[in-house]
């Protein structure tokens, strides 16, 4: 019973040590303010992971934040020190990045419903990054599982119908 108490006090150390630095270079307001326009385009998604451990076949991102974010340089350095080449980052391995507070300026956020969709309308046209997360802690164990994920999607403009995006961290 010791051991497990300890694993457990222990473990949101674990997960806050991994810390990353900032990325090199400045968040630029200007690169990032094309979300601050109105456009035409409609995002509708859905976030969800399968269970690993076939205890249920998918796990939804229920109530997740799910950010919508420019594909500025800062954002793309940003997303290739946190996720590296991978659309996916496990919950144990997940860093926890500072925040500038222009770049959180610069987002747009809405929570997942209870399956996991998520929409973010009346888009402008450009480059966005959308990301979410989706942890939980299986019964008789104390470490999380899941992780953080993304995919990216251009906004043309041009669209008649509404933009079509799963995150399931492939």
């Amino acid at each position: 019973m010791r051991l497990f108490l300890l694993g457990a006090a222990c473990a949101p150390l674990v997960l806050c040590a991994c810390r990353s630095p900032e990325p090199q270079g400045r968040f630029d307001p200007a690169e990032a303010a094309f979300i601050r326009r109105e456009g035409l385009a409609t995002l509708k998604g859905q976030a969800f992971l399968r269970d690993p451990h076939g205890h249920v076949d998918v796990r939804y991102a229920a109530g997740e934040v799910v950010r919508l974010i420019p594909a500025t340089a800062y954002a793309r350095a940003r997303f290739a020190q946190f996720y590296g080449d991978k659309k996916f980052v496990p919950a144990l391995q997940a860093q926890t990045p500072t925040q500038d507070p222009d770049y959180v300026a610069h987002m747009r956020m809405t929570k997942a419903d209870p399956s996991g969709r998520f929409v973010f309308d009346k888009l402008a046209p450009g480059r966005y990054f959308v990301a979410t997360q989706l942890t939980w802690t299986p019964n008789g164990r104390w470490l999380a599982e899941g992780g953080a994920m993304y995919d990216e999607v251009e906004v043309t403009g041009k669209e008649s119908e509404p933009i079509r995006l799963i995150l399931s961290g492939n």
